[in-house]
């Protein structure tokens, strides 16, 4: 399958708009716990492209090849701290969003793991992949091999 069309072309003004958006994030979150967010909401989302990236990303900062695996089953993987943990877990239910949204558990977790403001960006972080993955699956974006 080929890409359907480059974004970043078409639309400039707007794929520069989420790139700061980006460009935030990497400097308010730590980078691994980001990928980590990244790579699960694109395992969810079946995003090639952002699965190899942030996969790639996470091994290039040292992660475990069991650890980026470990993600697609993270409930069940013991390699990932509290705090991962409860990031997985708001990533999957935002990611998701079902009928009841949110859980209180899932939220209370994720309060108790992180600042206020760190829970805010976690929610911008999701967020923003689940946006580059609706791209990513909708132009049929690949990753090169």
């Amino acid at each position: 399958m080929n890409q359907r069309m480059n974004l970043g072309e078409l639309a400039p003004e707007g794929y520069q708009a989420v790139l700061g958006l980006e460009k935030y994030l990497r400097k308010s979150l730590d980078a691994r716990l980001l990928d980590l967010v990244k790579l699960r909401a694109s395992l969810l989302n079946g995003c090639a492209f952002c699965i190899d990236l942030h996969g790639t990303d996470l091994v290039k900062q040292g992660a475990d090849v069991r650890e980026v695996l470990g993600v697609s089953a993270w409930w069940e993987f013991s390699g990932f701290d509290a705090r991962e943990r409860a990031a997985l877990a708001l990533t999957d239910a935002v990611t998701k969003l079902g009928e009841y949204g949110v859980s209180d558990e899932v939220w209370d977790t994720a309060r108790a793991a992180f600042t206020d403001k760190e829970v805010a960006d976690l929610i911008l972080a999701i967020g923003t992949i689940n946006l580059w993955n609706r791209i990513g699956v909708t132009t049929r974006m690949h990753p090169a091999v």
